[in-house]
């Protein structure tokens, strides 16, 4: 059974899915932890996924109360179908109570995108702490790359339990941009922003992570502003569902040259990457997706647990200087794209995760 709540969680899961119904002896199965009731349902659809558990999201305030109710409610839908293994991915809360929940009733546990570390328990927060727990209740270790098998050895984890395979996120990128390339109408709703830059160099902006505060959002939104002071340049901004985000509104709303959307579906999102001259974000997925698809990267953070994309040429870390975050734009913008990158992986993560599965599971 795959544990995901999400839309992070569902993107890199569904090529996961898609390759284990391709192994004839597996019968593999989906379950929604309810995190986030809506996004990434369009993408579960279009892949012709029918979650087998559909869970309500744990009432009341708080991480402790999410991930303690998820433990419990994942827990009930372990015990009504009792699968012989459990797949659960990346650093959500969801990761940490599907591994939890598993573990207490001694289902193995296959940990995909294992080994990522900052460094830095308060960044991303409190992700960095979520996937350090799950690592010794995992059985499978299926690590995106060379440094996170070497993380996951450096913590005394067994190296015949870690496989390097890359990361299903250039899978599902892969999957994601044929369908756009075949059908128009999906992730329609881009054209209309990209429409509207008129030709001039679109920013595609996310910020999302739970650890900034007040200050680091108003930084980020005054360093947004001086970039939009420039006239060949358009900001498109989808704003997270979360509270903090009315920050940004309130003094991003009225500023010129800068379009604040709602949160936008996975092929949406998509199409506006594929059409960005830049793109600055706070996201852990963005980097990756960037750096595959040879779109050039401001992030959001003073650390990163995704070193590879810095290291392409691709990324580079600002944090949330509201100086620096225009000028490295304005450099940026001067210079040429940067090419493609493999250095996630090949598009093939999760071919590789269901064959191993297929053989521990069913030896022949």
């Amino acid at each position: 059974m795959a544990i995901a709540g999400t839309r992070p969680e569902i993107i890199k899961l569904v090529p996961v899915m898609r390759a284990l119904e391709d192994e004839p002896v597996l019968r593999p199965s989906f379950c929604h932890s309810g995190q986030h009731a809506d996004l990434g349902r369009d993408l579960l659809n279009i892949a012709g996924i029918t979650p087998d558990e559909m869970l309500e999201r744990p009432s009341g305030e708080g991480v402790d109360r999410l991930l303690a109710g998820m433990i419990e409610t994942i827990g009930a839908a372990l015990d009504r179908h009792r699968p012989r293994a459990v797949i659960v991915q990346g650093d959500t809360a969801t990761t940490l109570a599907g591994a939890m929940a598993a573990f207490h009733r001694r289902i193995p546990v296959a940990h995909v995108e294992a080994g990522l570390r900052s460094a830095d328990m308060t960044q991303p927060f409190p992700e960095e702490a979520y996937r350090r727990l799950v690592t010794p209740l995992a059985r499978w270790h299926f690590a995106p790359t060379k440094a996170a098998r070497n993380a996951l050895i450096g913590e005394n984890i067994a190296k015949d339990s870690i496989k390097v395979v890359g990361n299903t996120v250039v899978d599902a990128l892969h999957w994601a941009c044929s369908r756009l390339d075949a059908d128009p109408s999906l992730g329609a709703e881009a054209h209309r922003y990209i429409a509207a830059a008129g030709g001039h160099a679109l920013v595609l902006a996310t910020v999302h992570r739970r650890e900034h505060d007040t200050s680091a959002l108003k930084a980020i939104a005054y360093g947004l502003s001086s970039l939009a002071e420039r006239r060949d340049v358009r900001i498109v901004l989808p704003l997270h569902p979360r509270a903090e985000s009315a920050i940004l509104r309130e003094l991003l709303a009225d500023m010129p040259r800068i379009e604040l959307i709602p949160a936008v579906d996975y092929f949406t999102f998509l199409r506006l990457m594929r059409a960005s001259r830049l793109v600055v974000s706070d996201s852990g997925g963005v980097q990756e997706e960037a750096t595959a698809m040879g779109r050039p990267l401001l992030v959001l953070r003073k650390v990163t647990e995704r070193m590879e994309a810095v290291g392409a040429g691709a990324a580079r870390l600002i944090g949330h200087d509201r100086d620096l975050i225009a000028a490295a734009a304005n450099e940026v913008l001067s210079q040429p794209m940067p090419e493609p990158s493999d250095v996630f992986g090949d598009g093939r993560a999760s071919e590789r995760i269901a064959r191993t599965l297929r053989g521990d599971l069913y030896p022949r």
